[in-house]
């Protein structure tokens, strides 16, 4: 099997950017990231879309930046905390590359949250433990499980790499 195609799926702030950074550096790809894709678009941040216009707004809006990459190859595409989520959206991802879940213990994500109201879905430590808990079994059903634990980005490229054999 040849892989030329690989979607990270994780919680916010799992660090998924950084990794598809990482990865597409050490493998010669390129990265892309949905978030980055919809605020390019859009020209505002995924807060301000939430704030708006609500989710059910965005969520259209990252199914459709998620079309946008399906043709590309030699792609490494970090996707939103939620993108994997939907049922469609985690078909054509499975369908179209390897799908990757970054899990990185909640404290972890925690700690890694900035205050500052850009993580509109973390605002609430209690709704955010709930959703962390809905969202481990969405992202259970990726293709490859790397336990990041609080390993550094360039450690879990190379556990990515090692897992898909791709150097």
């Amino acid at each position: 099997m040849t892989i030329d195609k690989i979607y990270l799926v994780g919680f916010m702030a799992a660090g998924k950017t950084t990794v598809a950074r990482v990865l597409a550096a050490r493998l010669g790809w390129r990265a892309d990231d949905i978030d980055e894709l919809i605020e390019a678009r859009e020209r505002m941040t995924v807060s301000d879309i939430f704030a708006r216009f609500g989710e059910p707004h965005f969520r259209a809006i990252e199914r459709e930046m998620l079309h946008l990459v399906l043709p590309l190859r030699h792609s490494i595409v970090a996707t939103g905390g939620g993108t994997f989520m939907d049922p469609e959206n985690r078909q054509a991802i499975n369908m179209d590359g390897v799908s990757v879940w970054i899990d990185v213990p909640l404290d972890a994500l925690i700690a890694r949250l900035p205050a500052d109201g850009r993580r509109p879905l973390a605002t609430d430590r209690a709704q955010m433990e709930r959703l962390y808990a809905t969202r481990q079994i969405g992202y259970a059903q990726a293709q490859i499980h790397i336990d990041a634990g609080l390993a550094p980005a360039e450690e879990i490229a190379e556990r990515v790499i090692d897992r898909l054999k791709l150097v």
